[in-house]
């Protein structure tokens, strides 16, 4: 799969699974420094994932700043051919200053074992 360099930093796309509802989200930032993976609260929001009363909030604190967000568990995220089920993420508002709808950091990446080729510009499996 092919990674897209942005401004100097490689970006793809996914696809998320949640109930009978599936988004394709582009300009999602592939993060080694990330321990966990993130997405866009406006995104999530088309497959039906908004905040609720009961949710815990949880603060997070990276190179861009500090933000609050909450855990959900989608059915499925795809990486190209790639799956996995049953995921937790973390869902935010990514006011960042530029176009990124996501973050996949190390959780995701290990769980896939992906293989990130900057040579080639590539993701292997």
């Amino acid at each position: 799969m092919q990674l897209k360099l942005v401004d100097g930093l490689p970006f793809v796309s996914v696809h998320v699974l949640s109930g009978s509802k599936m988004v394709e989200i582009p300009d999602v930032l592939i993060d080694t420094g990330s321990a966990s993976t993130i997405f866009a609260a406006d995104i999530m929001a088309t497959v039906g994932i908004s905040p609720v009363p009961e949710d815990v909030l949880h603060t997070i604190r990276g190179v861009g700043g500090v933000e609050v967000v909450f855990l959900r568990r989608i059915d499925e995220i795809w990486l190209g051919r790639k799956q996995l089920t049953g995921f937790e993420i973390e869902v935010g508002g990514m006011d960042y200053g530029f176009a990124i709808n996501g973050i996949l950091g190390m959780d995701f990446l290990q769980s896939l074992g992906v293989m990130i080729d900057l040579k080639q510009l590539e993701i292997r499996f």
